[in-house]
């Protein structure tokens, strides 16, 4: 038992990011899958990726990271450079989307759950070493 608490311990971030990432990309495929029914895929996927990204800053910041503070000058950082680098992923996010169904023809939806694994890792790791660090 005391080993599987230090191995929580030592991973915690990664298991909630894992777990709190799991719950965004939930959002971003479910909200893509609705908006998808009412406009073109690309407005749906940038319309699901603000959505999805409003609850992972919120989640990444208080649970994930543990970055508490307040203080402006700490939340203005972390806000701008979370959304930041989630717009470069956004950019990663568009591109495989156009790739895998403009260009290949694939079903959207295949393509949105391909395409998040990609994302979830970027995003990780610029949550980690850039925006989030200690």
């Amino acid at each position: 038992m005391h080993t599987l608490w230090n191995l929580f311990k030592k991973y915690q971030a990664v298991i909630s990011y894992l777990f709190f990432g799991g719950l965004t990309t939930l959002i971003n495929i479910g909200a893509f899958a609705w908006l998808n029914l009412y406009m073109n895929y690309q407005l749906a996927t940038a319309l699901a990726w603000l959505i999805s990204v409003i609850f992972a800053f919120i989640t990444n910041k208080l649970w994930v990271f543990n970055s508490k503070s307040m203080a402006w000058k700490v939340f203005f950082w972390e806000t701008l450079t979370f959304f930041f680098f989630r717009l470069l992923s956004l950019g990663v996010d568009e591109l495989i989307m156009f790739v895998g169904v403009s260009l290949l023809s694939g079903n959207a939806l295949i393509v949105k759950i391909i395409d998040n694994v990609v994302v979830v890792v970027i995003n990780y790791f610029f949550s980690k070493w850039i925006i989030f660090k200690k």
